[in-house]
């Protein structure tokens, strides 16, 4: 956690905003999966579960850091949702998986499309980001502190994106579902043999 050195009753202001702005939509949230278990400045704490399987699902837990706000944009983690530990990147329920074009297909003799240009394949690129299965990831987006602190983004500055609303709570919480938990419509069983005991069919004198 970053050193409070934002006025803290001007970040406390705006953090209170954004708990408001989501409490007065709260039962909204709540049929969509959205829990709000903790919110003291400077971190909300939101359970996210997928309503679409039967039974519904917990999905992940996300912890929002406000500290500095809005001098400093909000930083996010995708934690447990009962012990509130941030996930390694190995341990992720979800990579929040987007699509995206990959490049043109420079293929000779491949068809253009209607617009006469290449046809391009769609990828999928996950936003939670990590270097290594045993680091904890976070979130690959604008109005992301971690994002904008990494050095591959220097060019994209949080003062490009501050006015835009890019770190307000419900913004990033619907970044989350949207990629990371809306697609989940069911359970993948696995289903493996186990010896526990032995069979007989009677017992020897």
């Amino acid at each position: 956690m970053s050193p409070q050195y934002v006025d803290p009753g001007v970040s406390e202001a705006k953090f209170t905003r954004e708990v408001e702005e989501y409490r007065s939509l709260e039962a909204g949230y709540r049929a969509r999966g959205w829990f709000l278990i903790g919110a003291a400045f400077p971190v909300v704490r939101v359970v996210m579960c997928a309503t679409r399987t039967q039974p519904p699902a917990v999905i992940t837990g996300v912890a929002l850091d406000y500290t500095n706000y809005d001098e400093e944009p909000p930083s996010v983690r995708l934690v447990h949702p009962f012990s509130g530990e941030p996930y390694t990147f190995g341990q992720l329920p979800t990579t929040l998986k987007r699509r995206v074009l990959g490049p043109p297909l420079e293929v000779p003799g491949l068809p253009v499309g209607p617009d006469g240009k290449p046809p391009r394949m769609v990828q999928e690129q996950p936003l939670m980001q990590a270097s290594g299965p045993d680091e904890i990831p976070f979130l690959c987006l604008a109005g992301v502190r971690e994002y904008h602190a990494h050095p591959a983004h220097s060019g994209d500055s949080w003062d490009l994106h501050r006015s835009s609303g890019a770190g307000r709570l419900v913004r990033l919480l619907e970044v989350i579902d949207v990629y990371g938990v809306r697609p989940i419509s069911g359970y993948n069983v696995n289903l493996v043999p186990q010896i526990v005991g032995f069979l007989q069919d009677s017992v020897p004198e």
